[in-house]
């Protein structure tokens, strides 16, 4: 099993993937007028859920949120900052959907590379980056009584995938990491802004459900 490093440039994205996350995360809980604790707790899960899961699925136990107090701080210090200056925060909605576009992009190149350093196969490797870019924002939704955004036609998870695949056949081809991060980033945070930007949505039932 890999021994956690200091500041390898795969744990430098991943901490930052999680401060973006986090920001987008506790400011959930600031429009939902919830107290401190919940913007600390909405921030946390937004920012380590994902990886969270991804660790346990791969067995890299006890997950990285736990073994390393980086991954504790980061969170905790970007909801105080997006709770204490939230109406500054909460007036940048188009630089706070740039972060978690960010933050996703990120998430699914370390979440495929750290599975690629743990054995996985390329889909499976891809699946887990897809999961680690969007399992922090739907624990986000549940708790926060929402439907998970990636069930309401967003496109979310695709693009989150496709980078995540991308990063992964890149790294089998031993492209230097510069060169994997890269395409696989590239890939996810494109295709992300582009449906931002168009408004590209995905596939929804038409007409009323026959229950």
């Amino acid at each position: 099993m890999p021994e956690p490093e200091f500041a390898t440039p795969l744990v430098v994205l991943d901490l930052t993937g999680i401060f973006f996350f986090a920001v987008a995360g506790a400011l959930v809980a600031v429009r939902r007028n919830l107290d401190l604790f919940a913007a600390l707790v909405l921030g946390g899960v937004t920012g380590l859920g994902g990886g969270m899961i991804r660790d346990v699925l791969i067995g890299a136990t006890p997950p990285a949120a736990l073994a390393d107090w980086r991954y504790l701080l980061v969170p905790v210090v970007a909801g105080l900052l997006t709770f204490a200056f939230h109406g500054a925060v909460g007036r940048l909605e188009r630089v706070v959907t740039l972060f978690d576009a960010f933050g996703l992009a990120l998430f699914c190149v370390t979440g495929a590379l750290k599975a690629v350093e743990y054995g996985l196969g390329p889909l499976p490797a891809a699946l887990l980056g897809m999961v680690t870019g969007i399992g922090g924002g739907m624990i986000r939704d549940v708790l926060a009584g929402s439907v998970p955004v990636i069930f309401e036609g967003v496109l979310y998870a695709t693009p989150a995938l496709a980078g995540a695949l991308v990063a992964v056949l890149l790294d089998r081809a031993d492209l230097p990491f510069a060169v994997v991060a890269t395409g696989g980033f590239a890939t996810c945070l494109g295709w992300r802004l582009l449906a931002l930007v168009r408004g590209w949505r995905a596939p929804l039932p038409k007409g009323p459900a026959n229950v």
